[in-house]
């Protein structure tokens, strides 16, 4: 592993990091220099192969933990190994497409646990040191369909709604300790979540977007990058989804 004497470095941690749009996020963040924590659930070896090309293409320390991000022990224990952050990113989400009446109680659960509560623990840990620095960016990752909802995707729609207006009013508490905090929310972005959508259907979204084609991985983290640097912009829903009309 490469070791970087500067104690000064930039530090980020992007939570579902081992592919799609956590995988670019890191890219872009190593390309700026930052050194990296990187999370994922269950794809370790994914994981860890990101983070070995990353420390030989940047010469940026990256650490990896694999584990459950909805667990407060297991934050907390991460949490022990990081010494401070500058940008606290909550990417990890998953989905779920059906019906309603098809849905149990304990998938209904794990959706809200994995895309919403993670957000409030690594929040809840990353926070004190910020607020000792007076400094910190915090970037959640919402949805168009948390704007606006979408059929067949109730929990789903409703966790990343839920994200907006924490987002905001954590804007709102930590705005005069000099914390930004913001979210993004991606259109349709071709990852490894549109598996299951149809082809055809694809290419219908695409249309409805002004640019005409849907989005990729990179295009969000583009939109990350900007939202680290910006000092005077929090509080806001941006929204990366090439003007999808709505």
């Amino acid at each position: 592993m490469y070791v970087r004497e500067d104690k000064s470095v930039k530090r980020a941690l992007i939570t579902g990091a081992s592919r799609g749009i956590g995988k670019a996020i890191a890219y872009k963040f190593a390309q700026m220099g930052y050194e990296l924590y990187l999370t994922c659930f269950n794809n370790e070896e994914l994981l860890k192969n990101v983070a070995t090309d990353i420390e030989n293409k940047y010469q940026v320390i990256c650490k990896c933990y694999c584990s459950s991000i909805d667990c407060e022990e297991e934050v907390s224990r991460m949490f022990d190994d990081i010494p401070y952050l500058d940008v606290l990113i909550n990417n990890a989400g998953i989905s779920y497409i059906g019906l309603i009446t098809d849905m149990s109680y304990e998938m209904w659960k794990n959706v809200i646990n994995v895309n919403l509560n993670s957000c409030f623990l690594t929040c809840k840990a990353a926070i004190p040191s910020m607020l000792n620095r007076k400094k910190g960016k915090i970037v959640n990752i919402s949805s168009v369909w948390g704007n606006v909802g979408a059929s067949c995707e109730a929990v789903y729609s409703a966790s990343k709604s839920a994200i907006t207006g924490f987002t905001k009013s954590l804007a709102k508490e930590l705005g005069p300790s000099g914390i930004c905090v913001n979210c993004v929310a991606p259109g349709v972005i071709l990852t490894d979540m549109c598996g299951n959508v149809a082809q055809d259907v694809l290419e219908e979204m695409a249309e409805e977007a002004c640019v005409g084609r849907n989005g990729t991985p990179e295009d969000v983290a583009k939109a990350m990058a900007y939202l680290a640097d910006a000092e005077f912009i929090t509080g806001h829903v941006l929204s990366v989804n090439g003007g999808y009309v709505i």
